[in-house]
């Protein structure tokens, strides 16, 4: 095929973002703001470039995973920025997790200038991404999708069409984070009570993982519990930042949240103690009193 195609930003979904393009045939242009992170790329087959505006110089169509919303407009706009160099009828495909109404502002600066716009958030995890499963919730103009339908599905599994125009991709990401904060709060939780009260937290992981309590944030991440391994996959931080754009979200529109906000607290506190930077399973550690287990040697 040797379609050029540009992914800005190589973490843990970005990477396997642009592996499964290169596997469906796309030549990949890759930045980062860890030169290494692109050029470890590179020598897989890909191309490094060492800045969003010289990917955007090469490509018609521009990924950007990164974390949110002030990096994806440094990623446009800031110095070396992608806006400047794409041509007029390139696509940008925003798949952060955002404030829908800075999405659907983000479509109309960019119509200014003759550049495509996709809204288009992820899920899934770093090995969906890679395996070329992940979900992607979209939404823009059909002349967008027109120039980039084979790109995702290259790196989807599932990629919805949720509208003609930005904004409901989003929207519907907020819904789904907040259930994942949740649930992932909810999990630490019972998994807590289960240790302080004299349980093997072996034995309420397989009890639970077969029961009807079951969900897949309790069986995914308190396995991370189990493992005493808290290396961030996902990052407490990220659910202090998601669920408090659930809570923006709702609040425009004064409906109560009364379940995100207790998790968000959660969140927040563990942030507070010093686990913002680890896998959002850490939430658990602000449960006083129990024995988490400890990370195998």
């Amino acid at each position: 095929m040797n379609q050029k195609i540009g992914i800005i930003g190589l973490g843990a979904m970005g990477k396997g973002m642009a592996t499964s393009l290169r596997r469906a045939g796309y030549l990949v242009h890759a930045c980062d703001v860890r030169p290494e992170a692109a050029q470890a790329f590179a020598a897989e087959g890909g191309v490094a470039c060492a800045s969003p505006a010289e990917v955007a110089a090469h490509c018609e169509v521009v990924v950007s995973v990164v974390v949110n919303a002030a990096q994806t407009e440094a990623v446009l706009f800031g110095e070396r920025g992608a806006a400047a160099a794409l041509r007029r009828g390139s696509v940008f495909v925003m798949c952060s997790t955002v404030d829908p109404n800075w999405s659907i502002t983000l479509e109309s600066r960019l119509a200014e200038t003759g550049i495509l716009y996709l809204d288009a958030p992820i899920s899934g995890g770093a090995a969906m991404a890679a395996a070329g499963q992940m979900t992607m919730m979209t939404a823009g103009r059909a002349d967008a999708y027109a120039k980039v339908g084979a790109a995702l599905d290259a790196m989807a599994a599932k990629v919805y069409r949720l509208g003609d125009k930005a904004g409901a991709g989003s929207k519907v990401k907020i819904i789904n984070q907040l259930l994942a904060g949740v649930h992932i709060a909810a999990a630490a939780e019972a998994m807590a009570l289960g240790i302080r009260e004299g349980v093997d937290a072996k034995a309420i992981y397989e009890v639970i993982t077969n029961s009807a309590g079951n969900s897949w944030m309790f069986e995914n991440r308190m396995a991370h519990v189990l493992a005493g391994d808290y290396t961030p996959l996902s990052a407490v931080d990220i659910f202090v930042k998601d669920l408090g754009l659930v809570l923006d979200t709702a609040r425009s529109s004064k409906f109560p949240l009364p379940l995100s906000a207790t998790a968000h607290q959660m969140f927040m506190q563990a942030s507070s103690a010093g686990y913002g930077g680890e896998d959002d399973s850490a939430v658990i550690k602000i449960f006083p009193g129990i024995n988490l287990p400890e990370k195998q040697e």
